[in-house]
């Protein structure tokens, strides 16, 4: 198993407001693809909510993280139990790239990149508002990719909650002031 795959790759700056993170998937790129795009398969590591594949197109991301392991815990009060966010497809290129507006934070770009008989998925979140938003983001999406990677493997994720709140303390002593 490569860096890119395990449980301590962490994002990276790229920019002042901008983050990147990484994970080595299993591929096919397809099956990949159809995990950042089928509202289904996306529920079951990010978000639901239909999409419709083509530049300008809204969707609406539908988030219930705590249905995205079996193990139950107390999850951070500040969260309610569903959130709901609107995006707009800002770019498309099946299935390579989806680029979409998020809402309040930016915008995201997923690309995928076949390596043999595997996929690297890099997440890119531009235009973060300020230090707070960017350490809650970075935790968000290195735990939801990590959950990402347990279901593409055929694995039970981790509790999200706590493993989001132990990646926040991590980013927060990462990431410069």
């Amino acid at each position: 198993m490569t860096r890119l795959a395990t449980r301590d790759a962490y994002g990276a700056l790229t920019e002042p407001n901008t983050i990147r993170i990484e994970r080595l998937l299993p591929g096919p790129v397809d099956r990949v693809w159809a995990y950042l795009t089928d509202s289904e398969k996306r529920r079951q590591w990010l978000a639901a909510g239909e999409m419709e594949l083509r530049v300008g197109a809204p969707f609406e991301l539908v988030w219930r993280n705590d249905e995205l392991s079996s193990r139950k815990e107390p999850k951070v009060n500040d969260f309610p139990d569903e959130q709901r966010m609107h995006s707009r497809i800002t770019e498309v290129d099946p299935p390579y790239r989806l680029s979409f507006t998020w809402e309040g934070s930016g915008d995201v770009t997923m690309e995928l990149t076949p390596l043999g008989d595997e996929v690297l998925l890099t997440v890119t979140h531009r235009s973060l508002p300020d230090r707070d938003t960017l350490i809650m983001v970075a935790a968000g999406w290195h735990m939801h990719l990590d959950t990402l990677a347990d279901r593409a493997a055929g694995a039970e994720p981790q509790p999200f909650w706590s493993g989001w709140r132990r990646l926040r303390e991590e980013y927060d002593a990462r990431l410069p002031a």
